[in-house]
């Protein structure tokens, strides 16, 4: 059986069942295609930490396969033209591929399989449980997130999979391409973290078993920066270089070693918000990107090109969020409460629609998951998940409470020179 592996995430060697089913098979290829997505919200590209980011983790994950007598085709091309390609000049057999995440890869699936007429496995993403194991039909999933951690926090995550100790055979005659384009970005100092799977595992025996950071991280996740404050697992849980099931079974190996308390319980909770928004994804669909979102909640939003540009560029009157862009564009990473409060501006303070926002997370954020992305913007927004019909911050009384001394917004630039609320010119008056 000559079977084609194809990954879009899962670019790790540890808790991998696409990998292990894919290693069913006589010979094999491995392929994945470099992000190259659509202009959206007058966006395109990805950022340059993002980029670099990526690229680490597949030349490590092309590192680890070579080890095991495999490696890892990098094209440029979309996988619409890249998949049925390669199936029909290597004679494969069957595809191998993760179920699709949320509408757009549904899409491509859709078109992928039209374009092919050999069997698809479609294994379970990087979640904490299977569908199978949902207490309701998928579709009846709850609308909002407590009810939906009440129903599934109970049920027992199993253990993570091994690695493969071996895979098959290369198919021969593959010329496998590395067209991941380079990158100059180098991490920054604040953040200094690198793609892979090595450095996701070291991350997590450091952060939790060396550090103990883990002991008081519901007192500390809200802060700004500092990396013994969160946990940072989230760049690698949305490139598939860490397992979610590794975390959380490492969480627990903790409590059972160690100590047990709220904070520990809080990673947990917060990898159930990601599990409830990878599901919840799959559910809502297009609706995940369309202004009125998954409520189905009509607002008063508009386009400023001028407002966006300002918060994109961290040139508002808001010095807290000016820090907050800076951070992200320069590092690559926001903190959550840092995010709150940047789409709280974005949308209840400077009136913009919040897919622009979401589409500038999406384009910088190192760890840009698409359900934690939209869905997390919808809440705020109050076309979402949120039963409260959305979140706005006080930016004032929020730089008073995460930033008393000014310390933050003077490291990332925030303080900027104030700008005229509105600018007019001859082209805004009509011609008499």
């Amino acid at each position: 059986m000559r079977t084609l592996l194809w990954l879009q995430n899962d670019f790790r060697l540890h808790d991998n069942p696409a990998l292990l089913e894919a290693a069913k098979s006589d010979h094999l290829l491995i392929m994945t295609c470099w992000p190259n997505p659509k202009p959206w919200c007058n966006l395109k590209g990805i950022g340059a930490q993002r980029h670099r980011f990526l690229a680490e983790t597949l030349a490590v994950f092309q590192k680890n396969l070579v080890e095991l007598g495999q490696g890892l085709h990098i094209t440029g091309q979309s996988a619409a033209t890249a998949v049925p390609e390669l199936v029909a000049e290597h004679k494969i057999d069957r595809i191998v591929t993760t179920a699709p995440r949320a509408y757009d890869e549904r899409i491509l699936l859709e078109h992928v399989q039209k374009a092919v007429e050999i069997d698809f496995n479609l294994i379970r993403n990087n979640t904490l449980l299977d569908e199978e194991q949902l207490p309701f039909e998928l579709e009846d999933i709850p609308k909002h997130f407590t009810p939906f951690r009440k129903k599934v926090e109970s049920i027992e995550i199993e253990a993570p999979l091994a690695k493969p100790l071996r895979l098959p055979p290369m198919i021969k005659g593959v010329r496998y391409k590395r067209e991941a384009p380079e990158y100059r970005a180098r991490p920054h100092p604040t953040l200094p973290l690198r793609g892979g799977e090595q450095e996701a595992l070291r991350r997590v025996k450091n952060w939790i078993f060396d550090r103990r950071a883990i002991v008081t991280y519901k007192e500390t996740r809200n802060a700004l920066d500092g990396l013994d404050n969160f946990s940072a697992f989230a760049p690698w849980l949305a490139t598939g270089a860490l397992s979610a099931r590794f975390v959380a079974s490492e969480v627990a190996r903790f409590e059972r070693e160690i100590t047990a308390n709220e904070s520990t319980y809080w990673v947990i909770f917060e990898l159930l918000w990601r599990e409830f928004f990878h599901w919840r994804a799959i559910v809502d669909d297009n609706l995940l990107f369309l202004p009125y979102g998954v409520a189905r909640k009509k607002q008063l939003r508009t386009f400023d090109p001028r407002q966006f540009t300002r918060w994109c560029q961290g040139e508002t009157d808001f010095p807290l969020v000016n820090a907050l862009m800076h951070q992200l564009v320069k590092s690559g990473f926001m903190s959550n409460r840092g995010r709150q409060i940047a789409a709280s501006c974005l949308i209840h303070d400077l009136g913009v629609d919040w897919r622009y926002g979401a589409a500038f997370f999406e384009k910088h954020l190192m760890d840009y998951d698409v359900g934690s992305n939209y869905g997390n913007w919808q809440y705020v927004a109050g076309v979402g998940s949120d039963p409260r019909g959305g979140r706005h911050f006080n930016i004032e009384k929020q730089t008073e409470q995460y930033d008393p001394d000014g310390r933050f917004i003077k490291q990332w630039d925030g303080y900027r020179p104030k700008q005229p609320e509105y600018v007019t010119d001859a082209s805004d008056w009509p011609i008499a």
